[in-house]
């Protein structure tokens, strides 16, 4: 458990397209690194290590989490012109960047839900729009981890870590 947090990320292109992803992150998988693999947070065993969520799985049978206690929820904002099927089909698309750094995701426990917004401002292709947000949402999880300060006890990333964000 760690208290969520929220964090946004940005990247803007010389042809002037913007698109940004803010997260709040309180997933039941761990949050792996997808650069590294390392595993930044996640639950923990009674000796205070992370433990990989699909061994506790595995171990638990049932979980029993309370329902509704996790969720990761983002939005997509760009300055690019999308419809509203095409700004579904992004928030589609900005679903990788959990499943790049979230395991297990989507899971019946979580809530995952993303949201895109477009202001209309530049002519861009929906394939590219889609698969830049991946990316900035990825790393829009990845900072919000390494941000989140433990509560009640219960350590987080930077409770463990540097204090690198």
């Amino acid at each position: 458990m760690y208290e969520g947090r929220t964090w946004l990320c940005i990247r803007i292109y010389p042809n002037g397209l913007v698109v940004g992803a803010i997260v709040a992150v309180n997933a039941l998988g761990e949050v792996r690194d997808p650069q590294t693999g390392r595993i930044l947070a996640g639950a923990r065993d009674n000796d205070g290590m992370i433990r990989n969520s699909l061994d506790w799985m595995l171990e638990m049978g049932r979980l029993t989490v309370s329902k509704g206690t996790n969720t990761t929820i983002g939005v997509i904002a760009t300055n690019a012109h999308l419809n509203k099927v095409q700004a579904t089909k992004v928030s589609a698309m900005a679903h990788n960047g959990l499943a790049r750094t979230i395991y297990p995701v989507h899971t019946m426990l979580d809530g995952d839900t993303i949201f895109t917004l477009a202001t209309g401002e530049i002519e861009a292709s929906v394939d590219l729009v889609g698969s830049i947000a991946a990316e900035v949402m990825a790393d829009a999880i990845i900072v919000a981890i390494r941000a989140a300060k433990g509560i009640a006890g219960i350590p987080a990333y930077q409770d463990l870590n540097d204090k690198e964000i």
